[in-house]
């Protein structure tokens, strides 16, 4: 990921391509993605597995842009999706319906059929509700769903509250215990073709132990359940593989595959993956524009044109992303303590404090790194500013894969009522 943004001649750049040229011609704040940083983190993934690596279903989540979606298609990937819309924007871009996962705790009726149409690989069944609803809706259609039953193993991952997902707390999933008396309930249902387990303990998991953990759990359960006749044939692992928002090392991928290698390698399973930040976090920066470096005697704020409403993990999370500006400081160049912060009109609206970077103007431009990931899908129209775009590069080319989108059309699909529409609107 090194070699996606760098400095080049002063500038940093997005592989070939310097993000000031972006930055000017389309103004900020823009989200760029580095089309080969996301080929080189699939690749890495699959070559860790050779000669037999599992199927990838990216998480669409972390990224739904057309474009992201279709370059990680053309590579093989699948889509791990959890709404309708999100299979809509997987076919959309190219990826067989033969690839495609569904999870979520919530699947509602049209979509359920919806997957059904489609002729997903498979539904990531939540809880005994939901296998009864889907089981319904199948038979009426004259199909059969084909089922992995996501088990909650009671493991902590070691990662933030609030994308901490395999708790016994947590809404996701069926209860380790409850799970071979609900697999043969979905064997014995109409409608339904169970094919094995499933299981996301969380996000951002860099230590092996709590993926060592609950795999085990779930290679336990794939025994059982095969000692009871119940077929077994496929294990859906999930995602949750860390990535570098600082100085923090690298994910293992070596260690990674030979844990999973040697835990399934008597039970001849066919093994699913579903990275989604792991795959485009690092891949993607957000530039925003300085408005103005705002001093006192207390503190020092670097005034940019993004905030919350184009990237708000550091609001939600808590999270801190690099801030680098776009040209290259020199050898020797000051560097002061400022809190980065946005427009926004919220005392949330901050991105960190105590950067160090060199003095700023107005009208410079900066980077935040590693945002490819939960950045412009949890972005809004908060406080009615434009909304970013979004660019892809590929060496030398870069395109415009959604464009910015200003306050008129934020607000053209909204209505004054009649009775409203005489008292001064335009």
């Amino acid at each position: 990921m090194e070699q996606a943004f760098s400095y080049r001649a002063g500038a940093l750049c997005c592989e070939e391509v310097p993000l000031v040229a972006i930055a000017d011609t389309l103004g900020t704040p823009v989200y760029v993605y580095s089309a080969n940083a996301i080929r080189a983190r699939y690749r890495a993934l699959v070559d860790a597995f050779a000669p037999t690596p599992p199927l990838v279903c990216y998480a669409v989540k972390a990224n739904h842009n057309l474009a992201v979606i279709r370059t990680l298609a053309a590579m093989g990937a699948g889509a791990d999706t959890v709404s309708g819309g999100e299979i809509l924007r997987a076919r959309r871009a190219g990826v067989p319906a033969e690839k495609i996962v569904f999870a979520g705790v919530a699947k509602t009726d049209g979509e359920i059929r919806l997957a059904l149409a489609e002729g997903i690989l498979q539904f990531n069944v939540e809880s005994v509700q939901e296998l009864e609803r889907i089981a319904a809706i199948a038979a009426a259609a004259g199909r059969e769903a084909p089922v992995a039953l996501r088990i909650n193993p009671d493991v902590a991952a070691a990662t933030h509250e609030k994308i901490s997902t395999g708790r016994k707390g947590d809404k996701f999933g069926i209860a380790f215990g409850e799970a071979v008396e609900v697999y043969a309930r979905a064997a014995a249902l109409p409608g339904i073709r169970p094919l094995g387990l499933h299981l996301h303990i969380g996000s951002q998991i860099g230590d092996l132990a709590p993926f060592e953990a609950a795999y085990r759990r779930a290679v336990e359960l794939v025994r059982t359940l095969r000692a009871r006749g119940l077929p077994v044939h496929r294990l859906d692992l999930g995602g949750g593989l860390a990535v570098r928002y600082g100085a923090e090392p690298p994910f293992d991928l070596s260690a990674f595959a030979a844990l999973i290698r040697g835990l399934t390698r008597d039970f001849h399973l066919e093994l699913v993956l579903e990275p989604g930040r792991f795959l485009v976090a690092e891949a993607g920066v957000l530039l925003a524009s300085v408005i103005y470096l705002k001093e006192s005697a207390e503190r020092r704020f670097l005034v940019l044109d993004a905030g919350m409403n184009a990237l708000v993990r550091p609001a939600m999370y808590g999270a801190r992303h690099a801030v680098l500006p776009l040209r290259e400081p020199e050898d020797g160049e000051p560097r002061l303590a400022m809190d980065v912060v946005g427009p926004i009109c919220e005392s949330s609206d901050l991105f960190g404090r105590d950067y160090r970077l060199p003095r700023l103007s107005p009208g410079d431009h900066v980077a935040f790194l590693t945002a490819g990931a939960y950045g412009m899908v949890m972005a809004s129209d908060y406080n009615s500013r434009p909304s970013p775009a979004e660019v892809l590069v590929d060496g030398v080319r870069w395109a415009v894969v959604r464009p910015r989108r200003d306050p008129e059309e934020q607000f053209r699909d909204e209505r004054i009522p009649a009775w409203l529409a005489g008292d001064g609107a335009r």
